[in-house]
Order: structure tokens, then C-alpha cells, then sequence
């Protein structure tokens, strides 16, 4: 009898296993890339309306539960609600979808989107004569079965999903809704949003930097945002002076940079890796959306490389620059597959007017992340051959197209992880000197071959409180040859401490008439006037040569 009972237990929980185990590959048979990563997938080209909108939720507690559509027809966005928090429960958004050219006169497209718990009819006198359809989540749709509806620039024609109550949409005709879905939120850690396109693609013009009629160019250099999915918490910091007070660090990191944008003004900001906090973000699409509203709504270009924490959350580099690629104003690229990294390239300055030599180029390099080899060289990884000689072959063709230029062609550098010449202990240093540098151990000579190719500053981040110029000088004659720079970190979501450092940001000026180059940093303080200051400003490059002002 005992061995009877425990064999039907054993065929019982067989059974279960194997139901599980087909509902798990029924699931992931129907997912989709979300619409922001692939805009141009056979999916989500130009064409295609929503018809329809709603939410299903499955529990692994029930082994006849299933996240799978009803039918073919419908497509998963690839957004778990509730990004995994509950581990029994998983919700979904699905979106049916219809090519224009075969909608027929008894077909409904969806005009609008709203989430109430109520009828919108109901709350909104101005839609008392509108019919709202409801749906899960607390979805309310209106649609018309009006052909000529679907050909306006109000159907909806793209549907994504974004989390936290601090999310924003900065894709041009895209809108966030002010509500997240209604879902039974026990364990939710995120507010889930739904956000809608209406009408085709907007084409984004790509935008070309110049010098100004003045003849200078600002940039702003931003380490280390480290924005998490939903507000964050902030780290080594008590901003309000009481123990125990509440500290949004995206909020205040996004407000720090907000405000140095409008009264620097720069022409270029450059992120130098890390803008993600990658255990703190398990939606990474909705980080970096707040930080590239900042500069979109400023109409200020932007050009990112990646950091050892920005892929350890929901999405490799190759997608998050996939995503910054389809933003306005970036500037962002991926660089070639053929060589190690993505983010290995170039952005050019245009001279002032209508001139279309560049006065200056900016070169952007991607440090990867770990040791490859921890066992002979512990720590961080290095900048590959591939990319040097990619370095030196473009440097090689772009400095034949600058000598027609008749005033002295300047060239920087970017990077995340510092070259390990930033450890020199006897270099001269403007700035402070908090913590030892995180170089890789290896050295792969990309320094070297910066100063053979006529670059005459390199600036990272990574180590968050170290915000120095270190000079590099040469070995034979002592003369200055490189600035290596930090620009400290900016985001409060990252690690500041050590003494009581303040985030901050650093700038370089450009004075192509006289072929000079400024740098200082702007602090987040306390004091008034420690906000106000430009600290340790200094000359680095002028008459296009390394000086040691």
C-alpha cells in the first residue's frame, strides 16, 4: 500500500512537471521583441495599426495556467509587469495588430488609450458620448470601426511598456501614460506603463555638431549616472543632513544635470559609461530613457560609450545602443562588428558657418568590462588590439581629410575603465586623488599609440571620486604629451563617499581660433558657492600643443 501511495505521488508530480515544462516553451513560443529595441522588424513596420490591447496573467501554481495568447494573431511584448518580483505570477501586455491596406469597414483600430478603474465616459464629461471598451489591467480602449480613421495621425500604430513612476518617453510621437496598469500589485517593486505611438515612425534627422560663430565648443562630460528602473536609492550621501530621510538618487541625479545644462549650455554632452546602473535596473530601456529626455528636450547632441555596470541588468550593449541610436539628437553609434567592443567610434565637429572640415574629432572607445584572464591579470578588462590598430587606421584617414583645414585640427579622447598610465604616481595632478585608479593590469599600449595619432586628451570615469588631470610627459625629454582626465562621478545611485565628496561633472571649452583647450568641474554642494564655482580650472592644450598651465 505505502509503495502504491508513493508511486502515484512520484506519477503525479511527473505529470506536473512535464505540464509546467509545455507551458514554459507555449509562453516563450509567442514572445516578441519589444517595439523600441526592433522598430524595424517585419512586426512593427510602417503600416501596420492596433486593433486591439490587453493584459493576461499566468501563475506557475497552476499548471493549466498559461501566458499564451488566444491565438496567433497576438503578440507578447516582451516586458515582464512585473519584472520578476513575483516569482509564481507573471503578466504580460499583448497587441493585436493589422496591415492598413487589409483593415475592412467592420474592423475597429484603437484612437486612444487610457487606464482608469473606471469607465473614462464615466469621469470625463468631455467623453460622455464616447463609447470605452475595457479591458485587463484596467485598460480602457476607444475604437472605430471607421476605415478612414486608421489613415489619420491619431490611430495607434505601436504600443511598449515602461516601469516606474518617474518614466518618461523621449521617442518623438510616442506618449507615456500618467497611470500605471492596475495589476494585483503584492510584490510589485515597479509601476508598469503603458506607453503608445500614434501615426507612422518619426524620421530622425541625424544631427551634426559645429563650432560656434565665436568659435568655441563646450562639452559636458557626465560618469557614472548609474539611473536604476523607478526612482533609485541614493548611496553615501545624506543630502538633507538627518539620518534616515528618504533619497531618490535618480531624481536627484537627473536635477544636478538638469541644472548644469541650462547654465553651462553646453554644445555636447558626452556619457562615458556606466549611465545604468545595472543591478538596480532590471528595465534598462526605462534608465536610459531619462537621461536622453534631459538632452532632447534641451535640443543638445549627446554621444555615449558603455561602463562595466550598464549590461548587467536587462539588455547587452548591442541592444542598448540600439536604443540610443533611435533617439533625436544622438550621436551614438555601434561601431564595426568586426572589431571587440560596441561603441568603437568617432564623432566629428564641424568648423563654424557652413564649412564642412572638422575642427574637431572625438574619438570613443569601448573598455569592456572584467578581466578575461583573471588568473594572470585580475580586475578590469582592456582596450583590445583590434580596436588600437581600428584607432590608428581611422586617426591615419581622418588626418589627410584635416590638413585642408586652416586652423589647427584638435583631437580627444573618451573612454569608461582608465589606461593604465593613470596609476603613475609621479604625474602631475590638478584635481583630487581619492582612491587608487581601477586600471587593467594588462597593459595593451593604447596610450601610446593616443599620443603617436596626435590626441592630447583622454578622459574617463569609473572611479567614482577621483576627478584629477593627471600630465603624462614623455620619457626622453620630459616634455608634456598627454592629459589623462576623470570627471568624477555625477549619479548619486553609485558610490560617493570617501570624506564627504560631492557629485559632480566635468567640462572642456574649445577655442579652435586659438587651438586651446579648458577644463574645470561643477559640483553638487551644500554651500552656495561651491555650486557656483568652476574648481580647478585649467589650461591644457594650447596653440595645439600639451601645456602644464
Amino acid at each position: 500500500m505505502t509503495r502504491r501511495i508513493v508511486r502515484t505521488v512520484i506519477q503525479v508530480g511527473t505529470l506536473a512537471t512535464i505540464l509546467l515544462f509545455f507551458a514554459y516553451l507555449l509562453d516563450n513560443r509567442y514572445r516578441v521583441l519589444p517595439t523600441s529595441i526592433h522598430n524595424q522588424i517585419p512586426s512593427h513596420h510602417p503600416g501596420l495599426i492596433v486593433t486591439d490591447i490587453n493584459v493576461k496573467t499566468c501563475s506557475s501554481l497552476n499548471v493549466f495556467s498559461s501566458c499564451a495568447p488566444d491565438s496567433d494573431q497576438w503578440q507578447m511584448i516582451d516586458k515582464e509587469l512585473y519584472l520578476g518580483s513575483i516569482w509564481f505570477s507573471k503578466a504580460y501586455v499583448y497587441v493585436l495588430r493589422m496591415k492598413e491596406e487589409e483593415l475592412g469597414h467592420g474592423d475597429k483600430v484603437v484612437l486612444d488609450v487610457r487606464i482608469s478603474r473606471l469607465d473614462p465616459a464615466l469621469t470625463d464629461k468631455t467623453e460622455s458620448r464616447e463609447k470605452w471598451e475595457s479591458r485587463n489591467g484596467g485598460i480602457w480602449l476607444k475604437r472605430s470601426a471607421k476605415h478612414a480613421d486608421s489613415d489619420s495621425k491619431d490611430a495607434v500604430t505601436a504600443v511598449d511598456i515602461l516601469f516606474g513612476a518617474d518614466a518618461v518617453e523621449p521617442r518623438l510621437g510616442w506618449e507615456v501614460k500618467d497611470l500605471p496598469l492596475l495589476l494585483d500589485t503584492a510584490g510589485e517593486t515597479q509601476e508598469s506603463r503603458l506607453t503608445v505611438r500614434r501615426g507612422q515612425p518619426v524620421k530622425i534627422e541625424k544631427v551634426v555638431p559645429r563650432i560656434r560663430k565665436d568659435g568655441k565648443f563646450k562639452i559636458m562630460q557626465a560618469a557614472d549616472l548609474h539611473l536604476s528602473t523607478g526612482f533609485g536609492t541614493c548611496r553615501d550621501t545624506d543630502p538633507d543632513g538627518k539620518d534616515g530621510n528618504r533619497c531618490d538618487a535618480d531624481t536627484k541625479t537627473l536635477e544636478f544635470v538638469g541644472r548644469l545644462l541650462d547654465e553651462e549650455k553646453p554644445d555636447l554632452v558626452v556619457l562615458s559609461g556606466d549611465q545604468v546602473n545595472g543591478e538596480t535596473a532590471p528595465d534598462a530601456q526605462s534608465a536610459i530613457f531619462k537621461f536622453a529626455e534631459l538632452f532632447i528636450q534641451r535640443r543638445i547632441p549627446y554621444a555615449a560609450i558603455f561602463g562595466n555596470h550598464d549590461d548587467e541588468g536587462s539588455l547587452p550593449r548591442t541592444a542598448q545602443m540600439e536604443i540610443l541610436q533611435g533617439l533625436p539628437y544622438s550621436l551614438s553609434e555601434a561601431g564595426s562588428n568586426t572589431i571587440d567592443g560596441v561603441g568603437n567610434y568617432f564623432v566629428e565637429v564641424l568648423a563654424p558657418g557652413h564649412s564642412q572640415h572638422s575642427a574637431l574629432t572625438l574619438y570613443l572607445l569601448d573598455t569592456h568590462s572584467y578581466s578575461p584572464d583573471e588568473a594572470h591579470y585580475k580586475g578590469y578588462d582592456w582596450i583590445k588590439p583590434n580596436q588600437i590598430k581600428w584607432f590608428k587606421d581611422t586617426a591615419s584617414t581622418l588626418k589627410r581629410d584635416h590638413s585642408k583645414y586652416s586652423l589647427i585640427h584638435l583631437d580627444m579622447a573618451f573612454i569608461h575603465i582608465p589606461i593604465p598610465e593613470y596609476t603613475d604616481q609621479n604625474a602631475i595632478r590638478v584635481g583630487q586623488y581619492r582612491e587608487p585608479p581601477t586600471a587593467p593590469t594588462f597593459n595593451s599600449g593604447f596610450k601610446n599609440a593616443l599620443v603617436e595619432h596626435g590626441v592630447m586628451v583622454v578622459s574617463c570615469g569609473h572611479d567614482h571620486v577621483n576627478d584629477y588631470c593627471a600630465l603624462s610627459q614623455s620619457l626622453e625629454s620630459q616634455k608634456p604629451e598627454l592629459w589623462m582626465c576623470y570627471a568624477g562621478g555625477s549619479g548619486y545611485g553609485g558610490y560617493g563617499g570617501w570624506g564627504g565628496y560631492d557629485r559632480r561633472l566635468r567640462f572642456f571649452e574649445l577655442d579652435t581660433d586659438e587651438a586651446r583647450i579648458t577644463t574645470w568641474k561643477r559640483v553638487e554642494s551644500k554651500d552656495g558657492d561651491e555650486r557656483k564655482k568652476k574648481l580647478d580650472r585649467q589650461i591644457i592644450v594650447d596653440g595645439g600643443k600639451v601645456v602644464n598651465d
